[in-house]
């Protein structure tokens, strides 16, 4: 019987061969490695980690890590950039522009410490698989929590990505084509478009073999978010405030847009530096869940070239940056746009100015391809997870790669067709794992794997773990609180944004919307 590092024990029965490892971690001072004792590594850690004999095991994961610097980053950005860039406006103008930067700062920190977390426990024992480090903690349990966790919660978002395609691709389309809504064609049927999306596009890319290969489409859908960024500067300069609303007149062949004789207030026309108000709250976790990205890290870091937790770290530090700077710059322009008249889907307000607005239609159509793209992004880990509770022994195979793609897809394809109102499950679901997977687990898992001897209870690291499990459990009350209140009280306000809450947890970029 062996003691493990935390706690633990393990049995290793007859296998008395099996050597005792141990891992090497950087001295925090940069003088020394430190040593870690790791008597199980040979069983957990051999998918990564050489056996005695020089050689490895052939697991599923195995393969030589050849995704460069830029496209794992591009990736994880790609993987952040679903979590919420349409609706931050909107939170911007019930939190004010210093109150809202303050939060976006905190969190954008908070994430960032997440993923050291994970990446450190991930170092202490050779372990590159959300899955594997669950086990390493809890034993199956904790394997079993976080497999379930990034399933239910991926599945939801892509569940929710497709639900776009299928109730936004056909109205983008009638826009562009001043289509007869009330014609029956079939180029306007969304569950025919959500078929011929997933089939033609997401499934595709969703059966390469590694992650690292949608480097580039990553960097097409992250193109997709600047374009709608930079749509969204321009219209700032050319709305003025306040706008007039349009209405739509005319024949089904005709869609003459009219100005409303009615000239809005400009009172609200003025920005606020902090503002608090009933729906203030509403926006903390909303912007909790900003960057989104913990499932993905560690399938990235596994095929990182020349793999090291300093340079995925960077990787982490620069997608998160970046989609900062992002988030910010919509949240602003978007804002000072509309100010206090902005909506929780940000299109919607332009909508409502010109619901045939050319410049407006293209951005949708950006946005519904940056949907499609980040879908494979999200299949990946949850594919893996699969492998890891099911398969955890089993090396590559291309048919039970491909059979977990199609049964997923198909899966997916036929909750979004058949049952849509079960998205709104997939929101509580989602409000219980986000939170896991963000703030719960990286801590916990720290906590229990890093060895006491090295760092112990009372030692400042684990405290701040300890205080971020503790922060992610508040986060969850409160999303659970908000999406209770939605459901019980149906008609109110706090029902409308508490609504808006359950997409944005599911899938954050629900924000595509429809025609007026």
């Amino acid at each position: 019987m062996n003691i493990l590092s935390n706690g633990k024990s393990h049995d290793f029965g007859d296998d008395t061969s099996v050597p005792v490892k141990t891992q090497l971690d950087e001295d925090p001072n940069g003088l020394s490695p430190v040593r870690y004792d790791d008597p199980d590594g040979a069983l957990e850690s051999a998918e990564f980690l050489p056996s005695g004999d020089g050689k490895k095991a052939t697991r599923f994961t195995d393969f030589e890590g050849k995704t460069s610097f830029g496209m794992s980053v591009f990736n994880l950005g790609n993987a952040i950039m679903g979590s919420g860039i349409l609706g931050l406006a909107y939170a911007m103008a019930n939190t004010g522009i210093l109150l809202f930067l303050f939060l976006l700062t905190a969190v954008a920190a908070l994430s960032c410490y997440s993923i050291h977390l994970l990446l450190k426990a991930s170092g202490v024992v050779g372990i590159r698989a959300y899955e594997q480090l669950g086990y390493r903690a809890f034993g199956t349990p904790g394997k079993m929590a976080a497999g379930i966790a990034i399933t239910l919660q991926n599945i939801g978002a892509m569940s929710s990505y497709l639900y776009i395609v299928k109730s936004e691709l056909p109205l983008v389309i009638q826009a562009f084509l001043k289509a007869d809504p009330n014609l029956d064609l079939w180029y306007l049927n969304g569950n025919y478009l959500v078929i011929m999306v997933s089939a033609g596009i997401i499934l595709p890319l969703a059966l390469m073999k590694q992650l690292g290969y949608l480097g580039y489409t990553s960097g097409f859908s992250l193109t997709c978010m600047v374009f709608f960024l930079s749509a969204v500067t321009y219209k700032k300069f050319q709305i003025p405030c306040p706008f007039e609303e349009f209405s739509s007149n005319g024949t089904s062949t005709h869609h003459a847009v009219n100005v409303s004789d009615v000239v809005m207030d400009d009172s609200h026309c003025t920005p606020q530096m902090i503002t608090i108000n009933s729906q203030t709250a509403y926006t903390i976790p909303i912007l909790a869940f900003a960057f989104v990205c913990h499932p993905e890290v560690l399938p990235i870091y596994t095929e990182l070239k020349n793999p090291s937790k300093q340079k995925m770290q960077k990787v982490s530090n620069l997608s998160i940056l970046v989609m900062y700077t992002m988030y910010f710059l919509a949240a602003l322009f978007g804002y000072l746009t509309f100010y206090g008249k902005v909506e929780p889907e940000l299109l919607h307000t332009y909508s409502r100015i010109d619901p045939y607005d050319t410049l407006i239609l293209c951005v949708r159509v950006a946005v519904l391809t940056a949907v499609t793209l980040t879908v494979p992004i999200v299949l990946f880990p949850v594919r893996r997870a699969i492998q890891h509770m099911a398969f955890p022994t089993k090396s590559f195979n291309w048919i039970r790669h491909i059979a977990i793609a199609v049964v997923l897809l198909t899966i997916i394809n036929m909750l979004v067709i058949f049952a849509p109102n079960i998205l709104g499950i997939f929101g509580f679901i989602g409000a219980t794992s986000a939170p896991c997977l963000i703030f719960i687990f990286p801590a916990v898992f720290y906590i229990r794997i890093v060895p006491k001897d090295k760092e112990p209870m009372t030692s400042v690291p684990k405290i701040l773990a300890a205080c971020f499990a503790a922060l992610g459990v508040s986060f969850m009350v409160m999303s659970l609180s908000f999406i209770i209140m939605d459901w019980t009280t149906g008609a109110s306000r706090a029902a409308d944004v508490g609504a808006w809450l359950i997409k944005r947890i599911s899938n954050p970029l629900v924000g595509v919307v429809t025609c007026s």
